[in-house]
């Protein structure tokens, strides 16, 4: 089954009919979006567009298709294989991951007790994120991050869907492949993929993976029973993370991380960000930048200390 095909399932017939047909490249597809009673909305190649009642794709439709509540009822049927509720515990956390390793992302009504989210009934809205493997992707910054003993402790930043995971995704799999033992903590599934415990992407031959656990806890136990050269792990944010990365650093791990963010003076107006700055956490970082020209997105890469060395 091709790529596409493995998104085109997930959808009721006469949505799937919209896109059969048509000039699409799945790489450039990266989400497709549904809200009850709202035009039927897809981000390609970094734009949005709006899907018209024909199938075509552009910044205005008309008429756009309107999708309607069996459009949303159909569709999560097709995600959960007609079992929702064996999907519980993920949908509790707003997102299922279906095979391919794509994240579908859930709104609705949510059921709140003593502060935890229950359930999410009355599913209205989805949001269908694509994940791409770029094999090689890393290739070029690989040798900025290593040493002659090894790897340097690395953040990725950039943007939201800037390739941040991409990338760390593709470098696990590098340096996996080589001769690391690596523990990926993929809290959103978003690394790995994994669908019913099995990574969808290719992690490489010596990584491990911890679906679906928050990232403090999953690194304690990693370290714990695992023994890893490398952890990695995706969004760092919090107090939290960044107790649990130090700790995986005092414990000899190398951390490969990835954290939302524009710049890096952007990065040092966070706060947990600027104590581990200060403590010299990290030795490279990389961050989504552009070339001269302002038109390709590149990889600026960054010393320990902030200065910029490629």
């Amino acid at each position: 089954m091709g790529r596409m095909d493995e998104i085109l399932q997930l959808f009721p017939h006469r949505i799937r009919m919209l896109f059969l047909g048509r000039p699409i490249e799945f790489e450039q597809m990266q989400e497709i979006r549904l809200r009850v009673r709202q035009p039927l909305m897809m981000i390609y190649g970094g734009s949005e567009y709006i899907i018209s009642t024909k199938g075509g794709f552009c910044k205005h439709a008309n008429p756009p298709y309107i999708v309607t509540e069996n459009d949303i009822r159909e569709t999560v049927e097709y995600i959960s294989n007609y079992s929702l509720y064996a999907f519980e515990e993920d949908i509790k956390r707003g997102f299922l991951t279906v095979p391919g390793g794509h994240r579908v992302g859930i709104a609705g009504k949510t059921v709140v007790e003593q502060g935890r989210v229950k359930c999410i009934r009355n599913i209205s809205f989805l949001n269908i994120r694509l994940s791409h493997e770029m094999k090689g992707c890393a290739e070029g910054c690989l040798p900025q991050i290593m040493h002659k003993d090894g790897v340097f402790h690395t953040l990725i930043v950039s943007p939201p869907m800037g390739g941040k995971t991409t990338l760390l995704r593709d470098m696990i799999r590098l340096l996996s492949n080589m001769r690391y033992h690596i523990s990926v903590i993929d809290e959103r599934s978003e690394i790995a993929g994994s669908y019913l415990g099995a990574p969808s992407n290719d992690l490489g031959m010596r990584t491990d993976v911890l679906d679906a656990c928050p990232k403090a806890l999953g690194l304690e136990m990693v370290i714990r029973s695992m023994a890893p050269d490398i952890v990695a792990v995706d969004e760092i944010g919090g107090e939290e993370d960044f107790a649990a990365l130090r700790n995986a650093v005092n414990c000899g791990c190398v951390i490969l991380a990835t954290m939302h963010g524009r710049s890096m003076e952007d990065l040092l107006c966070k706060p947990f960000f600027r104590d581990a700055f200060e403590q010299k956490m990290f030795e490279r970082f990389l961050v989504r930048g552009r070339n001269a020209d302002k038109q390709e997105r590149i990889w600026e890469i960054y010393d320990g200390r902030g200065q910029r060395i490629a």
